[in-house]
């Protein structure tokens, strides 16, 4: 007869197939963000050559629905026999990426704004960050941002201002 302890360890051994199928369909998943990527980011992730060869495929048969849809299937097998560790780190990294890319354009037109709504002191702000920005120049575009407002002109001088303020914090 079997004791308790070893049913506990057969348990243990076995995985569900609903479990199986979660991890199926994250794999999935996983191939099909690499299939979104454009080729600039793609080469980014580090993947084999076969891998690569499959996701490429997919790329080229997007619009023939039902062999790309048995082609993500495909690489998503091909995933279940990869560690697929380092490529969601490298996707993580990229997508991390951009959202900072983000955050920082939204700092860049806050800080345009507060200086066109604020004139001289908001200058002053950002010059204690950033000390190598020219105070000349940022009090030339925004005179000139204010005068195009006042005659309803476009405002050019605020993008340049805004290009202005991207040069000096990526510096």
């Amino acid at each position: 007869m079997h004791d308790s302890h070893d049913f506990d360890q057969d348990d243990d051994q076995l995985v569900s197939k609903s479990q199986l199928k979660r991890e199926a369909e994250a794999q999935q998943a996983l191939g099909k963000k690499l299939v979104d990527l454009p080729a600039g980011k793609l080469e980014k992730i580090p993947l084999d050559e076969a891998l690569l060869d499959a996701i490429q495929l997919a790329q080229r048969i997007r619009n023939k629905r039902e062999g790309f849809r048995r082609q993500l299937q495909h690489i998503g097998k091909m995933m279940r026999n990869r560690d697929t560790a380092p490529i969601e780190q490298a996707l993580f990294e990229l997508e991390n990426a951009h959202h900072e890319q983000n955050a920082l354009f939204h700092q860049l037109e806050k800080q345009r704004d507060a200086i066109l709504a604020e004139g001289d002191s908001a200058i002053q702000d950002f010059l204690e960050d950033y000390p190598q920005a020219d105070r000349q120049k940022l009090r030339q575009l925004y005179r000139q941002a204010q005068k195009q407002q006042q005659q309803g002109k476009p405002p050019a001088a605020a993008r340049e201002l805004f290009k202005y303020l991207r040069e000096v914090t990526s510096a």
